[in-house]
């Protein structure tokens, strides 16, 4: 089974990062859970990005507002996989500083990046790298798009005259 740590900023990014660890708790895959400032604690940041691959974690999803260093750093550190969650926060501008901070990475440090506030995305995005190697976890996104299908089905049968 799988292991994905969810990482923020601060406090104030878990109303939006929650989506990411109710999804991944859904699919079953353990989650981490931990606050990591790139600005208040580099040391932990260095510290968290050079030994996560050690704990068992397999995916880094990272959600950060204003700046939002956070994810290209734990990627310039990390051998895995790192996806962005851009916050909008309270010293954002409209969240477009957060979502160009992910987006706007250099050559050979790559972040996946979702839309702003999208960590369910993030989640499911994490769930699918895991569901590459473990069946299991395939066939829980495969029962899980199948549903979402079905959710548009039945919403466009209630609308059709």
């Amino acid at each position: 089974m799988g292991k994905v740590a969810v990482i923020m900023g601060s406090t104030s990014d878990m109303p939006v990062m929650q989506d990411a660890i109710d999804i991944l708790e859904g699919f079953d895959i353990e989650v981490e859970v931990d606050i990591v400032s790139a600005h208040r604690t580099p040391e932990k940041l260095f510290e968290y990005g050079k030994t996560a691959h050690n704990r068992g974690i397999q995916v880094i999803v990272a959600g950060a507002g204003g700046a939002a260093h956070l994810p290209g750093m734990i990627a310039s550190l990390s051998p895995l996989p790192v996806i962005g969650v851009p916050v909008k926060s309270s010293n954002s501008i409209d969240g477009w500083d957060s979502v160009l901070s992910i987006l706007q990475m250099p050559g050979g440090v790559p972040v996946a990046t979702v839309a702003l506030n999208g960590a369910k995305n993030a989640g499911i995005l994490a769930a699918q790298i895991i569901g590459s190697s473990d069946k299991c976890t395939l066939d829980k996104i495969l029962v899980y798009k199948e549903g979402l299908k079905e959710k548009v089905i039945e919403g466009a049968k209630k609308i059709q005259k």
